[in-house]
C-alpha cells in the first residue's frame, strides 16, 4: 500500500500532521512486507541497522515522545547494559516483526487520539540530554520531530531493502 497525503486528509493542522506521519511510517512498513524475521534481521549494507531493529527503535522513538508530551502511554526505559535492544528485536523475549508491528499500530493509534484531543501549543519541558533542546517544547513540535524521526529511518529502510532483493518501498506498497 502506497499512502499519499492528500488534500482531502488535511481538514486542520492535526490531521495534516498526523497524515503526514502515516506516510512516513508507511514507508516503513513496506519495507518489511514479504519478509520473514530472519531476512529483517540481516543487515546487508554496511550500516548495522536492520530492518525489524528499524521498526522496534522508531516504535520506542514515537512512544518516548508521545510519553514526554503528556499521553497516557509508558516509556520505555533502557539501561546502557539493554540499550541495543532498542535496534534489534529479540526472539528469546518473544519479540517477532508482527508484533513490533502490532505494538507500533498501537502506539500510533493512541498517539493519534492523544494529539486530535490536546493542545498543540501545550508546551512542555523535555529531560536533560545532549541531544534535546533546552527550551521547553509543544506538542506541535512534537509531532514535527516525529515526521522527520520516520522520514530519516524511512530513508533507511528503503536502502537497506534494497540492499536485500533490490526492492524498493515505493514499489512493495503498489
Amino acid at each position: 500500500m502506497v499512502l499519499h497525503v492528500s488534500s482531502a486528509n488535511c481538514t486542520d493542522e492535526v490531521s495534516t500532521l498526523l497524515a503526514f506521519l502515516e506516510e512516513q511510517r508507511q514507508g516503513i512498513r513496506n519495507a518489511l512486507l514479504g519478509l520473514t524475521d530472519e531476512q529483517a534481521a540481516t543487515t546487508p549494507s554496511a550500516s548495522e541497522l536492520s530492518l525489524s531493529g528499524l521498526l522496534k527503535h522508531v516504535t520506542e522513538v514515537e512512544q518516548n515522545w508521545l510519553a514526554m508530551a503528556g499521553c497516557d502511554i509508558a516509556p520505555i526505559q533502557r539501561t546502557e547494559a539493554d540499550w541495543g535492544e532498542s535496534f534489534r528485536l529479540v526472539p528469546e523475549k518473544g519479540e517477532t516483526v508482527a508484533g513490533q508491528l502490532d505494538a507500533w499500530a498501537e502506539v500510533a493509534r493512541r498517539g493519534a487520539e492523544f494529539s486530535r484531543a490536546a493542545d498543540l501549543e501545550a508546551t512542555f519541558a523535555l529531560p536533560e540530554a545532549p541531544w534535546f533542546p533546552k527550551e521547553d517544547v509543544s506538542l506541535r513540535w512534537v509531532l514535527l520531530r516525529l515526521i522527520t524521526e520516520m522520514a530519516r529511518h524511512a530513508g533507511h529502510a528503503d536502502v537497506i531493502r534494497e540492499s536485500l532483493d533490490g526492492k524498493s518501498s515505493h514499489e512493495l506498497g503498489e
